[in-house]
């Protein structure tokens, strides 16, 4: 990615990921506290307040990822292609805590999670063919939804 910074975008590219954090917080508030608070959670669960510290983190990193493919010199097919998956897999991640905290359903929001990592993997995929950075900023999010993946699985397994 070369060139000047186009504070715009960049703004728009933070503004969506940040977005889609607060819109799933939004329409989950309240089952955060009751619904997970009762449920039993393996020993390596994190206390609550970690998850609202760590995912704007993850969305910011996310939100400059998108903007270094949006703004390379390659905008062609492949840009397309990685922009569509980058947007898919933040459309399963809002989605994921509908299901988990709205719907209070732990065993599709396990397959929800898992579909989400594969995307997130092709995600990363993709951008890594247009800008090793913006691959390279995935990659938290990467690890964080592997360890979350294994909490809801343990969580699901704990509370049939």
């Amino acid at each position: 990615m070369k060139g000047r910074t186009n504070y715009f975008a960049a703004f728009v590219s933070i503004f969506i990921a940040q977005m889609t954090g607060l819109l799933s917080s939004y329409f989950t508030r309240g089952s955060m506290g009751s619904f997970y608070a009762e449920l039993k959670k393996p020993a390596f669960a994190p206390p609550p307040w970690v998850f609202g510290v760590v995912w704007p983190i993850l969305y910011l990193l996310m939100g400059i990822a998108s903007y270094r493919i949006w703004m390379s010199n390659k905008y062609d097919n492949g840009n397309k292609k990685a922009l569509f998956y980058y947007g898919l897999q933040l459309f399963v991640n809002f989605t994921w805590s509908i299901i988990f905290f709205g719907m209070e359903n732990i065993g599709l929001s396990v397959i929800a999670i898992i579909i989400l990592l594969g995307l997130i993997i092709i995600t990363i995929k993709e951008f890594s063919k247009i800008d090793k950075k913006a691959a390279s900023l995935m990659i938290p999010y990467l690890i964080w939804v592997v360890f979350a993946t294994i909490l809801n699985i343990s969580i699901w397994i704990m509370n049939m």
